[in-house]
């Protein structure tokens, strides 16, 4: 159980600790600080991990769920902390503004848990395959780097190294049995990680600021400040991470074969806003489930939320120990991105199974499908489509699998009452 565990961590370990950085750098965050920072948001992505998984009450989907940082939340945060240079602390007013966004979406949980009932088969499937499809590009990323600009930017090696991981999962899902066919993912990332050591493309620079132990204490990063425009920004955040959980439990829910029905998600989207409420208190940023994770249940075949559970258990000790979070860290990008190609073409598979049961033939049908890819996929072929719309209809449109959502949504509820044309 521990080692399906740690690969569930180690496969979304990047994930978790992506946003912090990228908001730590931008505010100059010291080398102490960013550490603290980044302990805090695994500390947190541990216990919403746990809570999801686990449930408590009627929070918590008690689904295989790993729970993180919102990557969505990133641009917002960055122009709060851009509208707030001029104060001592601009972390607070972010912390204020996703305390308050979290506690809403606890709130709004059991309300907005009843639009599963507008997710037949032609909206699940185009939703998962969506998400799949949309992932691939922080595979990518992954393996080519952030920054197009960057001189060792899809650098040979760094390919190189992605199509070896690429092709190791692949061969080890295919040839491997039992026990180690379950954990393939994991043993590819270790071979992928051994390969890179020689090639100079592991970073241990981590370990020089990594403390032994550090326990993030409540409003250690900054006591909370409230804005009404930073709150209203989150606000939106939070709902389109909703609505993306909501895709994710009911995809999750097609792979392990337990329908994510309405009050399933409703104890979902309670864990997320009670995770990010609980993640702004201890120095954490909006938290909801994974969609790579998806992808990781998909092609292990392990659906036990217990496992999960276990890999969030890993995330707090991380969280608590950031040396170890810095060995986790060794794993280099390119090794992920190879790895994730095949996590994510596995939920774009399930996507496209589940289409295959939802009547395709159905010009209206087809329609669906057809029309809420194209629109989905916009921010996933052309990043920048949207840059010229205002900021709040960017931080829905810029998530393809949110806008995917709804296009499909409405477009169900627009062409599947209409009878079909009838020969003459």
């Amino acid at each position: 159980m521990v080692a399906f565990g740690v690969q569930h961590v180690a496969a979304m370990y990047a994930g978790v600790v992506a946003p912090p950085l990228i908001v730590g750098e931008a505010i100059g965050l010291a080398p102490l600080q960013m550490t603290l920072l980044i302990g805090a948001s695994l500390f947190t992505a541990g216990i919403a991990t746990a809570l999801q998984a686990l449930g408590v009450w009627k929070i918590g989907a008690r689904m295989p769920f790993v729970n993180g940082v919102t990557f969505g939340s990133v641009a917002p945060i960055l122009a709060i902390v851009a509208q707030q240079s001029g104060s001592q602390n601009p972390l607070s007013v972010v912390y204020g503004s996703v305390l308050i966004a979290g506690v809403l979406a606890f709130l709004a949980a059991p309300y907005f848990s009843r639009l599963v009932r507008f997710f037949p088969p032609v909206v699940n499937g185009t939703v998962i395959t969506l998400i799949g499809l949309s992932l691939m590009p922080v595979a990518i990323k992954w393996i080519a780097g952030q920054d197009s600009d960057a001189p060792d930017y899809a650098a040979p090696q760094k390919v190189l190294l992605g199509a070896i991981t690429f092709v190791l999962v692949l061969l080890f899902n295919r040839f491997l049995t039992g026990f180690l066919n379950r954990i393939a993912l994991l043993i590819g990332l270790l071979v992928g990680t051994l390969i890179a050591w020689p090639m100079g493309l592991i970073d241990t620079s981590t370990f020089e600021s990594a403390p032994l132990f550090n326990l993030p204490l409540p409003f250690q990063l900054g006591a909370p400040a409230f804005s009404l425009t930073a709150t209203l920004s989150i606000c939106i955040v939070m709902l389109v991470a909703m609505m993306e959980s909501t895709a994710d439990m009911i995809a999750l829910g097609e792979i392990v074969d337990r329908p994510a029905d309405e009050k399933t998600i409703a104890a979902g989207l309670r864990a997320d806003g009670a995770g990010s409420a609980l993640s702004a208190v201890f120095g954490g940023f909006t938290c909801s489930a994974f969609a790579q994770n998806i992808g990781l249940v998909a092609l292990t075949g392990v659906r036990s939320r217990f496992v999960v559970a276990t890999g969030g258990g890993v995330l707090v000790l991380l969280g608590l120990f950031p040396v170890a979070g810095a060995v986790v860290s060794l794993v280099p990008q390119p090794v992920l991105g190879g790895a994730a190609l095949v996590l994510f073409g596995s939920v774009a598979t399930s996507g496209i199974r589940t289409l295959g049961t939802a009547g395709l033939g159905d010009p209206q049908h087809a329609l669906i499908v057809a029309g809420a890819l194209g629109l989905g996929l916009i921010p996933v072929v052309a990043p920048s489509f949207y840059d010229n719309f205002p900021e709040a209809l960017q931080t829905v449109l810029d998530s393809g699998i949110s806008t995917g959502c709804i296009a499909a949504l409405l477009l169900n509820l627009l062409f599947s009452k209409r009878p079909a044309p009838q020969p003459s």
